[in-house]
């Protein structure tokens, strides 16, 4: 059992959660993290042995822990991962699409980078997600219960050069999981962006330190790392928690990141609501 600040318990003994990329970083401590709050986690990748190392630290500390390989861009892989992890845990009641990440032909000017690659981005980011959502939603929907958690980024927000394909799709991600949350809200359905914050993952050490990657881009994430304004891992986890919870079921739809205070959240629930806060908006 873990606690979200106030010493509040989360108890997710008789769940089920599927992690996307679980395989490594904030997946695979997302998947720790469920696991040791009380849920049987499925986890999935297309990387095998990373993924057998996710279940073998989960089994250590004394969870439920599978290993399912696919590909998030490839249908029949997502719906094999769905029908596997639903026919030996049971019936999944959390999905967190974490999957993402940077292919590499897509950073740089848009003038330059390979289209096929900057497309493919989307397919994991945004598409991936979808497919995972649309496969288990269906059950969520009969059951009138669940909560999805769409790993989001802070470049739905704000411009980054030569990292438009990543910018663009999590700004796409951010405005569907809204979309996704109302249509769900009639059956009991919680839906959510997360932005985890600059983590200090083997993905983001990737832009720091790769020769392939654009100057400005590993100049940026350099200075975040040497200057400590990355993001505890723990921290993230525990904002994770907070949002599978049930407690923060009232901000279905919302963008909640890191930095964000859980207690003043819920607090303020009814005025995040009531001016439409933490979502993606047009100011005129």
């Amino acid at each position: 059992m873990r606690t979200v600040p106030g010493d509040t318990p989360i108890d997710l003994t008789g769940q089920v959660a599927l992690v996307t990329g679980g395989s490594r970083g904030l997946g695979r401590a997302f998947a720790l993290a469920l696991a040791t709050a009380g849920a049987q986690v499925a986890v999935t990748a297309r990387t095998v042995a990373q993924l057998s190392e996710t279940v073998q630290l989960v089994e250590r500390a004394g969870g439920c822990a599978l290993a399912i390989p696919g590909d998030v861009s490839v249908p029949a892989e997502v719906a094999h991962v769905v029908t596997t992890a639903e026919q030996q845990l049971g019936p999944v009641n959390i999905l967190v699409n974490n999957a993402g990440f940077h292919v590499a032909g897509s950073l740089g000017h848009d003038w330059e980078v390979d289209p096929e690659s900057w497309w493919h981005t989307f397919e994991i980011n945004l598409r991936g997600s979808f497919l995972y959502a649309r496969a288990v939603l269906s059950g969520m929907v009969q059951r009138q219960r669940g909560r999805i958690v769409n790993v989001s980024s802070g470049s739905a927000f704000n411009p980054r050069p030569q990292m438009d394909a990543l910018c663009a799709s999590k700004a796409a991600l951010t405005h569907w999981t809204r979309c996704l949350a109302a249509d769900t809200q009639a059956h009991g359905i919680a839906v959510f962006a997360f932005v985890p914050g600059a983590v200090r993952t083997p993905g983001r050490e990737y832009l720091a330190t790769a020769p392939e990657v654009p100057q400005a881009i590993g100049d940026e994430f350099r200075a975040w790392f040497s200057q400590g304004q990355d993001t505890p891992m723990d921290r993230a986890v525990q904002m994770l928690l907070f949002l599978v919870s049930g407690r923060a079921d009232a901000l279905s739809g919302r963008c909640i990141r890191v930095q964000d205070k859980e207690e003043e959240l819920v607090r303020r629930a009814e005025e995040i609501r009531r001016d439409d806060l933490h979502i993606l908006a047009l100011r005129t």
